[in-house]
């Protein structure tokens, strides 16, 4: 009798382009630093919600982690203007927020943002979070 063992797709490595849109060197920083433990996930960077736009359609990043306040639009606003690509090509949006549920979060959430974290975010929420979009799941 043969046995077949299952990978468990916990233990999978994390491949992909990932976009964060964040316009705090600190914030950007630590997500940088968290990713390093992934070297198959290449990071690329906004710093404005317009910027991050432009590159979702120029890079095609496979997953984006938004930060809502940003120098020039809201995360709210980013999301309306990928709703194209967050329906037609499944883009995974991840909100990265000081704030707790507001009304913003909400909005953004029903027009197709993927889920939401607290900042200050923990290194295993952003990383489940990184998993599940990555694989679809």
């Amino acid at each position: 009798m043969t046995t077949v063992l299952q990978a468990d797709p916990a233990a999978a490595e994390l491949s992909g382009k990932v976009l964060y849109i964040e316009d705090q060197t600190t914030n950007y920083a630590l997500v940088e630093a968290i990713l390093t433990q992934h070297p198959k996930v290449q990071l690329i960077h906004a710093e404005t919600g317009l910027e991050g736009v432009r590159m979702v359609r120029s890079e095609r990043p496979d997953f984006v982690l938004l930060d809502m306040h940003l120098p020039d639009i809201s995360g709210l606003d980013v999301v309306r203007m990928l709703s194209d690509e967050i329906a037609e090509h499944q883009l995974r949006v991840t909100i990265l927020t000081a704030d707790s549920l507001t009304l913003d979060i909400i909005k953004a959430m029903s027009l197709g943002a993927f889920e939401y974290l607290v900042k200050p975010v923990r290194v295993q929420a952003l990383e489940s979070s990184m998993r599940r979009a990555l694989t679809r799941q």
